[in-house]
């Protein structure tokens, strides 16, 4: 690659009107690359830091002024002129230059623009679409795309916590492309909505990744209510379909004891609730189905729920190559929930990668509740081969952008879905 000529940023609002960062890098050859990064609601407390700037009389402390000054002067500064020997001396260059165990000082977000930007930057020298950049990064042909995991209703931080448990999500196993999975989740989603103004005389409002989000009475509820939709669209549960359930248990454990509902459950009597959802319903997946700091009994949910459902760590992990050291070797988890942003740049997410896959384990790659309307993430998905990617649902512009990126990039290459069901 040519020299970098400049790298700057810009605050920019987020798909629920706070502010995250967007940024360009110039390299000397006139070509450039601009990435946006997300941010999260329901957080990991192992994640890297984002750096805000804490002004209550300001987007209530929530401005991103700080880190992009950080950018557009010394992280500039630092950077130009230089010549990189591809993503991973970049991005460890500016780990160094922050200097912090948690990207405290420069922000993990300021990091990651700017460690995306430079990807998008070097694959235009290159000449190669964004998910073949990526693919190269490790070194391993594409022959999938990734099933669609699609928010159908929500609770929790994404919906204001009117049932404890955070999404429900689709996944159209059947489909053979991603354009007849979003034809499927289309007729389900308006089959849900109808259900929701029929039951709890309720429009279609939609929480932070576009999932329904009536007042159901019970986690139960939300079950039913999906399979009902799933067969109002003429579909079949636990073939054509199968669900997904972030639990996110972190944000209702508190002293020893998960509240759930009117019950107070300790780990072992929630492993058991969690056991008894995936015998009675098509459950494919369960994300952070127990806190992320009850290591003792994530081993026994990986047990319990083994054969029957994918036990996925989002909270529990933190896309932190230590912490996946940790669950591997507690078998504690078999599917890695791969969100960029809790780590900081593409080469330490491409490390929690690469220990996941040589576990054996399923990669989901994963959007954030607070999203723009960049697509990278779709090129990340097809370009490391994951199992899965999860976005969100099939409304809100910032979701549509990667499954209409998903689209083309299904178009150019014609790779078939990977159908891990059937393996």
């Amino acid at each position: 690659m040519t020299p970098i000529t400049k790298l700057n940023a810009i605050e920019i609002l987020d798909s629920r009107g706070r502010p995250t960062i967007k940024a360009n890098c110039q390299l000397q050859s006139g070509v450039s690359g601009t990435a946006s990064v997300p941010s999260g609601a329901s957080t990991g407390r192992a994640e890297a830091v984002e750096l805000r700037d804490g002004d209550p009389k300001r987007y209530r402390g929530l401005g991103c002024r700080r880190a992009v000054s950080q950018l557009n002067q010394q992280v500039c500064a630092a950077v130009r002129g230089k010549t990189y020997n591809g993503q991973a001396e970049f991005d460890r260059y500016l780990v160094e230059l922050d200097g912090t165990p948690d990207k405290g000082r420069l922000g993990a977000n300021g990091i990651l623009a700017a460690s995306l930007a430079f990807a998008r930057a070097v694959a235009s020298e290159d000449g190669l679409p964004l998910y073949l950049y990526f693919a190269k990064l490790i070194a391993q042909p594409i022959r999938t795309l990734p099933l669609l995991s699609i928010n159908l209703f929500s609770g929790g931080k994404h919906a204001g916590g009117q049932v404890a448990i955070q999404d429900v999500l689709i996944v159209p196993a059947s489909a053979r492309t991603v354009d007849e999975a979003l034809s499927m989740m289309f007729e389900v989603y308006q089959c849900a909505a109808e259900l929701v103004l029929g039951n709890y005389r309720m429009r279609a409002l939609t929480a932070d990744e576009g999932g329904l989000a009536p007042p159901f009475p019970s986690v139960e509820s939300m079950f039913e209510n999906a399979l009902r939709a799933v067969e109002s669209a003429g579909l079949r549960p636990g073939a054509d379909i199968y669900l997904g359930v972030d639990v996110a248990a972190s944000h209702f454990f508190e002293k020893g004891f998960y509240h759930l509902e009117d019950s107070f459950l300790t780990s072992a009597l929630m492993i058991e609730r969690l056991v008894r959802w995936v015998t009675a319903y098509p459950i494919a997946s369960v994300e952070d189905g127990l806190a992320e700091e009850d290591w003792t009994f994530w081993p026994h949910l990986r047990q319990s729920l083994s054969g029957k459902a994918l036990t996925v760590g989002d909270d529990l992990l933190c896309t932190n190559p230590a912490r996946i050291r940790k669950a591997v070797q507690l078998d504690a988890a078999d599917c890695l929930l791969l969100k960029v942003n809790q780590i900081g740049t593409i080469s330490e997410a491409l490390e929690a990668y690469q220990l996941a896959r040589d576990a054996g384990w399923r990669v989901t790659v994963s959007a954030r509740s607070g999203e723009t309307e960049d697509d990278w993430l779709a090129d990340l998905a097809v370009g490391w081969s994951a199992d899965q990617i999860k976005v969100g649902s099939i409304t809100q512009s910032e979701r549509l952008a990667k499954y209409n990126r998903l689209l083309e990039i299904e178009r150019e290459s014609a790779l078939p879905l990977v159908n891990w069901f059937l393996s």
